[in-house]
């Protein structure tokens, strides 16, 4: 799965562009400032950035710098309400590949997204199988032994995340962010509840087990 940093420190827009990514197949990684976007780059492999220029402690262009000295191929993303002239030329200065201005169309951005990924010759997987589960990102479809199995969109998301990062223990709190959004109705509980949903429709899959991590969160552990 294609790992996308997203750095922004309006929280609101932060979430919104990381569901927006986590929805179309994407790892999404948010961070608040440009200071800890540079940590996250250095510890973390990344296929793409996305980044905001006013930031506090380290801005957009001093975030593009710096990863430019290290990497020189991967795709930066600018989302800036900085729409002059001069600006533009700083970022392009400082390595930036693309730009999209605020406010800005939730399609437009996925559009230059995959544009900036396909230039860069990055896919995405769109596939998973494990044991006899076959998973369809493109067709939202899962089949077992061949034949399909009913589940819902969000069921459908959940288990594709879980079993893109078999092992990764994800927390009911990263997984009400991902894939709840705003929904104030949702809770932990109800988290637990699509889980312990996909166990049920799941029972028959020879290739996983989805496993509790007490006091955190789920994984997916491969058989």
């Amino acid at each position: 799965m294609v790992r996308i940093l997203v750095a922004e420190d309006d929280k609101a827009l932060n979430r919104f562009v990381c569901s927006m990514l986590t929805q179309n197949g994407y790892e999404a990684v948010p961070c608040e400032n440009g200071a800890e976007a540079l940590s996250e780059f250095q510890s973390k492999q990344f296929d793409m950035v996305i980044s905001d220029i006013m930031m506090p402690l380290v801005d957009g262009f001093a975030l593009a710098r710096e990863i430019r000295s290290t990497n020189k191929h991967i795709p930066i993303l600018f989302m800036t309400a900085l729409d002059d002239k001069p600006s533009q030329q700083r970022g392009f200065d400082a390595g930036v590949d693309d730009y999209v201005v605020k406010p800005f169309d939730a399609d437009i951005l996925l559009l230059r997204v995959r544009a900036l990924l396909r230039r860069a010759n990055i896919e995405q997987s769109r596939e998973l199988v494990a044991g006899n589960l076959r998973m369809n990102k493109d067709e939202h479809t899962a089949y077992l032994n061949g034949e399909e199995l009913p589940l819902t969109v969000r069921e459908f998301d959940l288990l594709f995340q879980l079993l893109s990062y078999p092992k990764r223990t994800f927390t009911r709190a990263r997984l009400m962010d991902e894939f709840w959004n705003y929904d104030s109705s949702a809770t932990s509980r109800t988290v637990d509840v699509y889980m312990s949903k996909l166990r049920e429709k799941t029972a028959a899959c020879d290739g996983f087990e989805i496993v509790t991590v007490h006091g955190l969160g789920y994984k997916a552990v491969l058989k």
